[in-house]
């Protein structure tokens, strides 16, 4: 996606990012790279005011001075837990909403939010990046197109060492650790159910899972979570994440009538079987940070041509995210 479709105008408009991690972060030199000029953040602690690429970034640690800088769109990079009363704040001080996902850790405050929107009319887009990926596009167009008749079933899988994410961090004090925070595997690892449900582009019918809480790991959240799927067309589906998993993989493999195609994430490879015939593309140049550019460009894009319904439409397609996340068909005994 061109960077230089963005307006002069919206790139001299103050952006907020709450939130100072390692997302926070990578929002913000996001967008100092894409050329806005008045960044702030918001922290709960005051501190000096961080510098970016020799960008100024602005820390604002009071809710009252984010309502005198007329903000024109917040990037939400906070705990989980945190999402949805920041999320009201920001409309009611009118501000666009990219939301880092999930949207929450519960349901509490969703019809709350929903009001809030059609109140101050603004767009809202969960971040699920996943959604501009090269290749799993590719995927979405070979579904809506029919190229191999109907998608049927797939799979997908999502294993990786929670202590090695950050390295330098204790894990037991992440976010993805804590229940408090809004932690577990299904929700941080979320990105996997979006993308299925949104390549798919059926209804989810219903979903039964099964939640792992054996591992060693120092967490009061489950570690495994294992997911089943049955869509309004038919089609079904099944997801694995993990935090345990010693050895890395995530990909997800779709059958269809007439074809098994194979994504995976971490070789940047689709690869395609019809027959005894394979095909394998690749997004060679492809970086992961690419995602998180074309996700800005097309929210601050859309922000000057959206329909109210595009908002509630995030809410919903989370909301649905959230019912699997936290809906529990058996009990660990």
């Amino acid at each position: 996606m061109s960077v230089s479709s963005l307006h002069k105008q919206i790139l001299q408009k103050n952006i907020l990012v709450i939130g100072a991690g390692s997302i926070g972060v990578r929002h913000m030199t996001n967008l100092v790279s894409l050329g806005f000029k008045n960044v702030f953040v918001f922290r709960h602690k005051r501190s000096d005011n961080l510098v970016i690429n020799g960008q100024k970034i602005v820390v604002v640690a009071n809710w009252k001075e984010v309502g005198k800088l007329a903000i024109y769109a917040t990037i939400i990079c906070s705990p989980t837990s945190m999402h949805m009363t920041q999320a009201i704040r920001c409309l009611q001080v009118g501000s666009h909403l990219l939301i880092e996902k999930p949207l929450s850790d519960s349901k509490a405050g969703i019809e709350r939010l929903r009001k809030e929107i059609g109140r101050n009319r603004k767009l809202v887009v969960v971040a699920y990046m996943l959604r501009y990926h090269p290749l799993l596009r590719k995927v979405k167009q070979i579904v809506e197109n029919k190229t191999y008749g109907n998608l049927i079933s797939f799979s997908s899988k999502w294993g990786e060492f929670l202590p090695d994410w950050h390295p330098w961090e204790d894990y037991r004090k992440s976010y993805a650790a804590r229940k408090e925070l809004g932690g577990g595997v299904a929700l941080t690892l979320s990105h996997d159910i979006d993308i299925v449900n949104w390549i798919t582009g059926s209804k989810v019918c219903q979903t039964k899972n099964v939640k792992n809480f054996r591992s060693k790991l120092k967490i009061d959240v489950e570690s495994g979570c294992d997911i089943i799927y049955q869509y309004a067309n038919g089609g079904t589906g099944h997801s694995h994440l993990d935090y345990y998993s010693k050895h890395h993989e995530r990909y997800i493999e779709f059958i269809f009538d007439d074809a098994n195609i194979r994504f995976d994430y971490l070789l940047a490879s689709l690869t395609i079987i019809t027959g005894r015939k394979e095909k394998v593309l690749k997004a060679d140049k492809f970086e992961r940070n690419e995602l998180f550019i074309d996700e800005l460009v097309a929210f601050f894009k859309k922000t000057t041509d959206f329909n109210i319904k595009d908002s509630i439409q995030a809410v919903d397609e989370s909301e649905v995210i959230l019912n699997i996340c936290k809906k529990e068909n058996w009990k660990n005994g």
